[in-house]
């Protein structure tokens, strides 16, 4: 049998979320980022993934499946789903992110959920959300972040757009809008003694996250086509300006006094009006063979500490290092992989990173499950509706 750090006691989380508990049906993406988060704060989460994981599961390595158990259940065997109602009569939150109407078909829809434990918040996580006529379609980040408009400008190549990765979709549109739904609903639950569902859907965060463009769009001063607009490329005072050693700076430096000060470090003469677009591609033009003349270690060098908003373009293995990121901490070392460090951070309630993720799926059945008050543990793993791996 797998065991981890021997049997699991509840509530000892350090963050604000200390003594909320979530159940998670697993899924990938953003809804494990999410529950990563409430994890990160302190709740107690329990994993409910399938026998074997899924083949997006990174194991000891996935970093989304941090600080919560694995439990391993069969949630088409006829006893999972009185297992699942099990773990949600003491819980506050359910999260999942399966298709619309699949956990309706496992006996753990809304309606079951809430029969069982009427003050609980039953949050789902989807792309296209719970209704509409693309609903039950697949997508990916890609796919929603297209529809809503946010893509089409993305990147300074006009010929076409470039995707962040999926940043913008599943972790800004998702499952950040899903914990703040989460959290709302909890504590309106809390006030009232009723829970509700909360349908978090990839479209609808993305478009809110896009509001300032939108408000742009109805100002008149964002036209629709890439490397054009201040914030997208179309500026040369911010934008990327490629280095002497082939690495890159990033240069924000909007406001007047932030440009005075770069100007005034690259030692510029005869600067062309910034103010007056027809001049911007002579000053791109400028720019990039002053950033071309030295290396990314020189020119960190010479803006470290400034106001003129120059940053250099990091590598994922470097950001970690560097000594703003390096004393804030950051990122941290924790069962022997770098990552990211809990955020936001709290004065009184410091978030803290507990368990590592899960070597396998349902390396903690037995314990997490025990933990969280089941019955007949070994009974369940036996008749396999439960699976604790070799």
């Amino acid at each position: 049998m797998i065991a981890r750090m021997g049997e699991i006691e509840l509530g000892q989380g350090t963050g604000p979320l200390r003594g909320v508990r979530v159940v998670e049906i697993a899924g990938i993406g953003p809804g494990p980022h999410a529950c990563m988060l409430l994890a990160d704060l302190g709740a107690d989460v329990v994993r409910v993934e399938r026998p074997g994981g899924s083949l997006m599961t990174g194991g000891a390595t996935d970093l989304l499946n941090r600080g919560r158990p694995s439990v391993a259940l069969d949630l088409k065997h006829p006893e999972a789903a009185g297992v699942v109602l099990d773990l949600v009569a003491d819980a506050d939150l359910l999260v999942e992110g399966l298709r619309p109407g699949t956990t309706e078909r496992l006996g753990i829809g809304p309606e079951e959920c809430l029969a069982r434990n009427p003050r609980l918040v039953y949050g789902r996580m989807t792309g296209w959300g719970q209704d509409g006529p693309l609903a039950r379609a697949a997508g990916h980040d890609v796919n929603y972040v297209a529809l809503t408009g946010a893509l089409f400008g993305l990147g300074q190549d006009p010929r076409r757009p470039h995707f962040p990765a999926n940043l913008v979709g599943d972790f800004g549109g998702g499952s950040t809008y899903l914990v703040v739904g989460l959290l709302a609903a909890l504590w309106e639950a809390r006030a009232s003694g009723e829970g509700q569902v909360v349908d978090a859907a990839i479209v609808d965060g993305t478009a809110h996250l896009n509001a300032m463009t939108s408000g742009f769009v109805a100002a008149g001063h964002h036209r629709e086509e890439r490397a054009v607009n201040l914030l997208e490329g179309g500026a040369p005072f911010y934008d990327l300006y490629e280095t002497s050693d082939g690495r890159h700076v990033s240069v924000g430096a909007l406001e007047p006094q932030f440009w005075a000060e770069l100007v005034r470090l690259l030692e510029l003469t005869d600067v062309p009006d910034r103010d007056d677009p027809a001049t911007w591609p002579a000053l791109r033009e400028l720019l990039a063979d002053t950033f071309a003349r030295r290396t990314l270690a020189e020119w960190t060098a010479l803006f470290d500490g400034t106001d003129a908003c120059v940053a250099p373009v990091l590598t994922m293995s470097e950001a970690p290092q560097h000594p703003h990121v390096a004393a804030r901490g950051t990122f941290v070392d924790h069962g022997g992989l770098t990552q990211p460090a809990p955020a936001p951070r709290f004065s009184r309630t410091p978030a803290s990173l507990t368990r590592p993720p899960a070597p396998v799926a349902g390396a903690d059945t037995r314990a997490a499950l025990t933990a969280w008050g089941v019955t007949d543990v070994a009974g369940l793993l036996e008749r396999g509706v439960a699976v604790q791996p070799d």
